[in-house]
């Protein structure tokens, strides 16, 4: 009598398991904004540096027309834009267009900035996952 391994049974719950915890509540949906071991140039995330960690999360609102300073990142951060329009724009050119309720997994270590070319404010919350001491953006 044929007997499933473990893998293919394991396998098989991987396929029947929700996706989030919260997806067998009633009336509770979830919606995976973006999901990435790479930054949206398609460079693999860094690992997370050493030391005690810190979260960060923080709502910037950037006014139309603003355009940041160039800046990077050294720890790994992702975020979702609320509201209005952003461009990000790293040194070397690569573009990223981004529309309100877009997620993005941002680049690390790479100098880049970000303009508004929209009417309206554009509002993203960001979530930075590092350490404590090391900051969360450094300016050129």
């Amino acid at each position: 009598m044929y007997k499933p391994s473990l893998t293919v049974s394991l396998f098989m719950f991987c396929l029947s398991a929700p996706t989030h915890a919260f997806d067998e509540v009633a009336e509770v949906t979830t919606k995976v904004l973006t999901s990435s071991s790479q930054s949206w140039d398609g460079k693999e995330l860094p690992p997370y540096p050493a030391g005690q960690p810190e979260i960060r999360i923080i709502r910037l609102t950037i006014p139309a027309g603003v355009e940041l300073p160039v800046h990077n990142h050294p720890v790994i951060n992702a975020g979702v834009l609320l509201s209005g329009e952003l461009t990000v724009i790293t040194e070397n050119g690569d573009r990223l267009q981004l529309q309100a309720g877009d997620g993005l997994i941002e680049v690390v270590g790479t100098w880049h900035y970000g303009i508004n070319e929209g009417d309206e404010p554009a509002e993203i919350i960001v979530f930075y996952a590092g350490a404590e001491s090391i900051p969360t953006t450094v300016i050129k």
